[in-house]
């Protein structure tokens, strides 16, 4: 897919300059990093369920008393 963005002159110059490096094209260099970002900040089932990453109890203990308060 097409997408087009603004990129700061300065940024566009730097590119240049590691694409010229990398002998890789901007839109390569570009998706790269679109990659990189994607996998740094991907949520994890880690996080999903990090409420009760640092708490000592037993589950089936914390249900059975939950259930006995209703």
């Amino acid at each position: 897919m097409r997408t087009l963005i603004d990129i700061p002159d300065r940024q566009i110059d730097e590119l240049a300059m590691i694409c010229d490096a990398k002998h890789v094209s901007r839109a390569e260099i570009i998706r790269q990093a679109i990659s990189a970002y994607i996998e740094q900040n991907k949520p994890s089932a880690i996080d999903a369920f990090g409420i009760w990453k640092n708490k000592k109890v037993d589950g089936l203990a914390y249900q059975e008393k939950m259930r006995a308060e209703w």
